[in-house]
């Protein structure tokens, strides 16, 4: 199966245009201008992950897929090469994953729900009486929360992390709702950046194509890579 990762831009023409800027103000929105990207307008499984990315003021997409890119609208820039990164174990290499890092838990009354783990290390940080002075900066535990996750993973997708070498910032809650749905999508997100090490070039070679965790429609997962 061919793979290509691609780099798609909003067509400067296009950047000055009001009508687009209103027709992605949430992640839902942006998961359907993607999902038309790549799905050629047709109903279709979903057989892509990406990454929107502001630059410039400008939206990026990053993507690997196993479909090409349709530009329905005539308003994007896309680039494409074929994906098909050479591992080995022990190599190390540069990363940059967003993600949606959750842990799932059991409620008092036994069924598991699925929570953001920043969020679910204040609460226990809070019914274990800590007080509002001795509670860790959100940074803090950003990294920690983050970086934890990010390990407990690694094994499952063929890397390994240090925690010296792994940035985990730029925490954000997003919460929305589908076009005419009733119930609210919430999300979390963190960005990550630094140096892994290839455990099992197979399993990592899979997670470069399936991304990692949850919320990949809405632009999580994907992990970029480059040389140390």
């Amino acid at each position: 199966m061919t793979r290509s990762i691609y780099r798609i831009r909003l067509r400067d023409d296009v950047q000055r245009t009001p009508a687009f800027w209103r027709s992605v103000r949430n992640p839902y929105d942006v998961h359907g201008m993607v999902w038309r990207i790549f799905s050629d307008g047709a109903r279709k499984d979903r057989d892509f992950i990406y990454r929107l990315e502001m630059q410039e003021s400008s939206p990026v997409i990053y993507a690997v897929s196993t479909a090409d890119p349709v530009d329905l609208d005539g308003i994007w820039a896309i680039e494409q090469k074929e994906y098909s990164p050479v591992l080995r174990t022990g190599q190390r290499l540069g990363f940059s994953l967003r993600a949606n890092p959750i842990r799932a838990k059991r409620n008092e009354e036994g069924k598991q729900k699925r929570c953001d783990v920043v969020m679910d290390a204040k609460t226990v940080l809070k019914e274990s009486g800590c007080s509002p002075d001795a509670m860790p900066s959100q940074p803090v535990l950003v990294q920690k929360e983050g970086f934890s996750w990010l390990a407990s993973r690694g094994e499952a997708a063929g890397f390994a992390v240090d925690e010296g070498m792994v940035r985990a910032e730029g925490y954000r809650q997003h919460r929305f709702k589908k076009p005419r749905g009733k119930n609210w999508i919430s999300i979390s997100t963190i960005d990550f950046t630094g140096v892994l090490t290839v455990t099992d070039p197979d399993r990592f070679e899979e997670a470069l194509y399936g991304g990692i965790g949850p919320a990949k429609s809405f632009g999580c997962g994907l992990v970029l890579i480059r040389p140390v």
